[in-house]
């Protein structure tokens, strides 16, 4: 269809015809500049004015439906979700305005969500002016809404500045994460950046847990050879450790009132190119010549290229985490429940997540625990995608076979690999669940997405 480089370090623009038959609406990574009709089938036509690598370039087609958000913001779905995903999304030009203010101008004049089917296996992809995302996000109370702040910050870092191979994604994901959690703190409150960078701290170790503390592809930097798939590669490490990076390096330089400008002045440097982790090191020390020694002293080899966990871990304020946690080893005391429903009722749905991490982390739930926990606070019935994966976890940690069958029901219902990775993972060594896993896994591998059905074949080792 495109005949390109696959390769992130050249850019190009674009446009396209796209002949559909009505009544079904066609979209791209692009600006809509014209359609017309023709017997039964629309022609819709596209230009990317904007120079972007080819990974950029997205095409759908279906039945969608589209609610304003502002003159420059649209959500699109089906029609069976259209009314949720405005609602839910219904503060994405807040989100655009806090994230040019941090980062400057927005380039590409239209910032419009898809609302994709289940079977879409990330939680978003930040394709120039037609972000994807997947419906396990409609939580209906806007907490998990820091995805969308996400693929919006990628519209500079990642889609104006990118990095110029795979080795170097973190230029793309650990800026995005850290400018991303910076715009939840101006919408939030320093707190509320503070208790997500907690959580990412804990994504971390998650995945260098999966991984192991020695292998290469936990490092910053890691070496991709022609025998590494780069789907392999991928976890929380780029995202997390870069961002832990810069959060660093910002506590070094003299906080926000220093990186800020800094980070303005990266993407005014690098926009509409493609750069190296050496290009970001020279400008850094260029930006800040009058705190080359500070800057020396920064491990950049153990950062870059060690793998493991970086090797200064930074520490975050917890005023947001504390109540969960103590609420949580509270119910891991008392064995028991009663008394805790006041306490419970005021924890936000990221407060819970935070809960139910800290039972998770402790491993010293069992069933009766759980059976108590869903009785009075109905942890099973949550339509919060993130308080259901995490719940789930703890049924299968605790061997709880009541709930293989939930476990089942979550894992085919969407196929978000965040999601799906970790359960099939989790219940092929649960007691009595292996042959479950492997059963469940090939009845539903079609459904879906082909990279995620090849990473759940290579965790259950099939």
């Amino acid at each position: 269809m495109v005949p390109c480089q696959d390769t992130p370090s050249s850019k190009c623009t674009y446009s396209a015809s796209v002949r559909v038959p009505r009544p079904l609406q066609a979209l791209m990574s692009a600006k809509l500049v014209g359609e017309a009709q023709t017997g039964n089938d629309v022609i819709y036509k596209f230009e990317q004015p904007v120079a972007v690598p080819t990974y950029l370039i997205a095409i759908v087609v279906g039945k969608l439906e589209s609610r304003d958000i502002s003159p420059r913001c649209r959500v699109w779905s089906e029609h069976e979700s259209i009314e949720a995903s405005a609602k839910e999304f219904e503060d994405m030009e807040q989100m655009l305005q806090a994230a040019e203010d941090l980062l400057g101008p927005y380039v590409w004049e239209r910032y419009d969500l898809l609302v994709l089917p289940p079977s879409f296996p990330y939680g978003g992809m930040e394709n120039p002016m037609l972000t994807f995302v997947t419906p396990t996000l409609l939580a209906g109370d806007k907490s998990l809404t820091s995805v969308v702040i996400h693929e919006i910050t990628h519209s500079w870092t990642g889609n104006l500045v990118t990095s110029a191979t795979w080795e170097h994604f973190w230029l793309n994901e650990g800026f995005t994460v850290f400018c991303e959690r910076k715009i939840v703190g101006a919408l939030h409150g320093e707190p509320a950046r503070q208790f997500s960078s907690i959580g990412g701290l804990k994504s971390l170790r998650d995945s260098i847990d999966v991984f192991g503390e020695t292998n290469p592809l936990t490092a910053l930097c890691p070496k991709i050879d022609e025998a590494t798939d780069p789907d392999d590669a991928f976890s929380s490490v780029p995202y997390e450790k870069g961002s832990n990076l810069l959060y660093y390096i910002e506590t070094l330089v003299g906080g926000p009132a220093q990186m800020d400008p800094f980070l303005k002045a990266y993407i005014k440097q690098f926009s509409h190119k493609s750069i190296t982790t050496d290009d970001f090191k020279t400008f850094l020390y260029s930006f800040f010549a009058d705190k080359k020694e500070v800057l020396d002293n920064i491990d950049w080899e153990s950062w870059f290229n060690t793998p493991g966990m970086p090797p200064v871990e930074n520490q975050f304020d917890n005023a947001l985490g504390a109540e969960a946690t103590a609420l949580a080893d509270q119910l891991l005391a008392d064995k028991a429940v009663e008394g805790c429903q006041e306490k419970f009722a005021q924890l936000n749905s990221n407060q819970v997540c935070t809960l139910l991490d800290r039972l998770l982390t402790s491993k010293k739930a069992d069933v009766a625990l759980l059976q108590a926990m869903d009785k009075v606070l109905k942890l099973g019935a949550s339509q919060n995608s993130e308080i259901r994966f995490r719940w789930l976890r703890l049924a299968l940690q605790c061997n709880w076979e009541e709930q293989y069958s939930e476990v089942v029901k979550f894992a085919t219902e969407q196929g978000r690999m965040k999601f799906v990775r970790p359960l099939y993972r989790e219940l092929s060594q649960a007691k009595n669940g292996a042959e479950l896993a492997r059963k469940t896994f090939e009845e539903h591998r079609a459904t879906y997405h082909n990279i995620a059905a090849t990473m759940v074949a290579k965790d259950l080792k099939l």
